[in-house]
């Protein structure tokens, strides 16, 4: 038993001096700790926010792991990259999605000094518009000024917030890193691939959630699957709003104009309520899994010279549960490109 203690000591002890070692403009991911924010679910998607330590096993390549930290406390500092689409594709609802990201901010940053955000909009070519910030209104006030036009580099976007921005003090362990991203997922002019970007969020323990742009009868299923791999892969989630939007609204056609023609008419109005609805339900359920998290810290034993990505399963000891968590993570940065760099 006094050896197993003094093991653990020694692990312990050298979190801390890599965290002292690394105190300066760049923080690279941990050597030893592994943060991992966990959502619990019902069957019917309502959030089961009770849950005690006990509750939660996690397994590290398979092999059960002490969980070091635990946490369910719902105001946990937080870092949150607003990536904003504002390609071409995005220019029929602008309006729509540029309140939705307003309403995103103002949910996600209340002026608390816990909670800091940034901005990146995205056309031909990302752009870092609001750096690192408690001041919600900052990037409120930016939001309003974007127009759309041009191509879609989205995963140069998410390289830019994985590499390149202004730190908060104890990333990414507390606060934790989550990227937000409205758009519908399509890419045209990266210079980054998705594969790329995908490991770079995995090595910054970065958790992507998504607000899907994609209107029923207009998404492209590719698109939607790259924001669902980007939000599965880290333990985060894509809500899509539009994509039911006309179901059941009788003031809305559900026929084109004439043959060949994709642009539909609005009726009645009923069209216009029920998408500012579920818009509303969409910012709701995103904002409330982001701040109804568990969060599970634990230092696996793993070989001094490992740098292959590894698997993370968490499970729940209860029936009839959804667990979101995030897949897999890298235990080392492998090069210079793969640490948030301080700007």
């Amino acid at each position: 038993m006094m050896m197993l203690g003094f093991a653990r000591f020694v692990r312990w002890a050298g979190v801390l001096i890599a965290f002292l070692l690394l105190a300066d403009d760049t923080i690279r991911t941990g050597v030893s700790e592994v943060l991992v924010p966990v959502t619990v679910t019902t069957k019917d998607g309502k959030f089961v926010s009770n849950l005690d330590k006990q509750d939660f096993t996690v397994f590290d390549n398979g092999q059960e792991q002490t969980i070091d930290f635990f946490s369910r406390d719902h105001n946990q500092p937080v870092v949150v990259g607003f990536l904003v689409d504002l390609s071409n594709s995005s220019r029929t609802q602008w309006k729509d999605w540029q309140s939705t990201a307003i309403d995103l901010v103002d949910t996600l940053l209340p002026g608390d000094k816990k909670y800091s955000g940034y901005l990146i909009g995205y056309s031909t070519e990302p752009d870092l518009m609001v750096n690192t910030t408690s001041d919600g209104e900052a990037i409120v006030a930016k939001l309003r000024t974007l127009k759309p036009g041009g191509g879609a580099a989205l995963y140069d976007a998410l390289y830019e917030a994985c590499t390149n921005r202004k730190l908060v003090p104890g990333e990414p362990i507390e606060p934790r890193r989550v990227v937000v991203i409205i758009g519908d997922g399509h890419d045209n002019s990266s210079k980054k691939t998705l594969k790329e970007v995908m490991e770079l969020a995995q090595r910054n323990l970065v958790t992507i959630y998504g607000i899907s742009t994609s209107s029923y009868g207009f998404g492209n299923d590719d698109d939607d699957d790259v924001l669902l791999k980007m939000a599965i892969a880290t333990g985060g989630k894509v809500e899509y709003p539009l994509q039911n939007v006309y179901k059941d609204v009788s003031g809305y056609l559900q026929v084109p104009r004439d043959e060949g023609n994709y642009a539909y008419d609005v009726g009645t109005g009923g069209y216009s309520a029920n998408k500012a609805s579920v818009i509303y339900r969409a910012i709701a359920n995103l904002s409330g899994e982001i701040t109804t998290q568990y969060i599970l810290r634990y230092v696996p034993d793993i070989p001094d010279d490992s740098k292959n990505i590894r698997d993370i399963k968490v499970v729940v000891k209860l029936p009839d549960v959804n667990v979101r968590a995030r897949q897999s993570y890298y235990p080392f940065t492998a090069n210079k490109d793969s640490a948030l760099r301080s700007r």
